[in-house]
């Protein structure tokens, strides 16, 4: 094996270890001959039981790294949709308006992560998940949103009543 080919090999294990996140895999369809792939994981959060996030993202395969030439580094583009499943208990959340991180999953090899974010929005008692890419320069405007609506459900707030 040459030192390149190496190199891009090495690259591609490092980025599929850097997404390794706080998820589980629920399914994976190929989307083009060159094997990239469509993932989805469910995402637990884990200050709030009853609901689950589906996050999915595209995942690149050696052949489109080799082809492109950009060894390191996964789209940002992703899609969310979080869902009652289950009695709402709320833990010790952040309620400040810029929220809380609940997942990060690497999409290079140092520079760029895809996340998703919590926020509790008091005015209209609904918790919002935003997944958007976190980039060190040239920030992302690719993201996606998801409302859990809190009225009508049997929420409990584990610590009390929320406070801004």
């Amino acid at each position: 094996m040459n030192r390149l080919a190496a190199i891009a090999m090495t690259a591609a294990v490092a980025v599929t270890l850097a997404a390794c996140g706080d998820s589980r895999e629920v399914g994976n369809v190929g989307v083009d001959w060159t094997g990239n792939d469509i993932s989805i994981d469910a995402v637990a959060d884990p200050e709030v039981d009853g609901v689950t996030c589906h996050l999915a993202y595209f995942n690149r395969s050696f052949i489109d790294r080799i082809s492109q030439g950009n060894w390191f580094e996964d789209p940002s583009y992703s899609a969310l949709d979080c869902s009652v499943t289950g009695p709402i208990t709320i833990g010790d959340i952040n309620t400040r308006a810029g929220g809380e991180e609940i997942f990060k999953e690497g999409r290079s090899l140092i520079w760029k992560s895809l996340r998703v974010t919590r926020v509790y929005d008091a005015d209209n008692n609904a918790l919002v998940y935003l997944a958007h890419a976190r980039e060190i320069q040239q920030g992302s405007g690719k993201m996606s949103l998801s409302v859990i609506p809190l009225n009508g459900e049997q929420v409990t707030w584990s610590n009390g009543a929320p406070t801004p």
